[in-house]
């Protein structure tokens, strides 16, 4: 690739990362804003996480768009098919963690809060929901600082998501086995808790991006 060339191609690469970091961050703002919006009970700051969804949706086409013109330029190297293929795997990962932070506010328009501090796991849920956060903006920054020991930290904590999910899973399915008659609050509470799961899968999925994007292996995908 001519030297001009080069240097056009290298700063469209730059402006993919900052895209790609712009979206990641307004991802994680949207898990942010849902969370306190749980903690709180604000109705209205749930629905504005559910009206911008559709600007990370934007963004996302916007992204694929811009990663499929970088792969039909002249003859880029391999390092660079690398970035970009990091890159359209990865906006999937962060559209889909808007979305299930969408998917959340969306069950906080309708939860009954008294109820569902009876069921007694909502300071677990927040604690799990802190823990999902953390791993989420961890994940974006190892991709901007392209850190594979911040990579490594996101993947070793999926463990304790996981481990967190089936504790609140299971305290839920007793509370209902003993309390029927409040069982749809309990199943919101349940489907809060995962989403926050999958939120923390997607984390790991954007981490092992991160460290494919550095090392050229990639760990098998999980879907969810």
């Amino acid at each position: 690739m001519p030297t001009s060339s080069r240097k056009i191609y290298d700063e469209e690469l730059l402006q993919l990362d900052t895209m790609l970091a712009r979206m990641g961050h307004a991802a994680g703002g949207a898990i942010e804003s849902a969370l306190t919006a749980l903690k709180t009970g604000d109705i209205e700051l749930a629905r504005s996480v559910i009206a911008r969804d559709s600007e990370i949706d934007a963004a996302e086409h916007e992204v694929e768009h811009r990663c499929l013109t970088l792969f039909l330029r002249q003859q880029p190297v391999a390092s660079d098919l690398r970035k970009v293929s990091t890159a359209l795997k990865m906006v999937t990962d962060i559209e889909r963690i808007a979305d299930q932070a969408s998917d959340i506010a969306e069950i906080i328009l309708h939860l009954h809060v008294d109820t569902a501090t009876t069921v007694g796991v909502m300071e677990d849920i927040y604690r799990m929901g802190d823990l999902v956060l953390r791993m989420v903006k961890q994940a974006i920054g190892a991709y901007v600082q392209v850190d594979l020991a911040s990579a490594a930290e996101v993947i070793a904590k999926d463990d304790v998501a996981d481990a967190s999910f089936n504790r609140i899973s299971g305290e839920i399915a007793h509370y209902i086995a003993d309390h029927p008659n409040e069982a749809q609050t309990a199943l919101d509470l349940f489907m809060i808790t995962k989403y926050l799961e999958r939120l923390g899968d997607h984390a790991v999925n954007v981490a092992e991006w991160v460290e494919f994007l550095k090392t050229g292996v990639h760990k098998s995908r999980k879907i969810v």
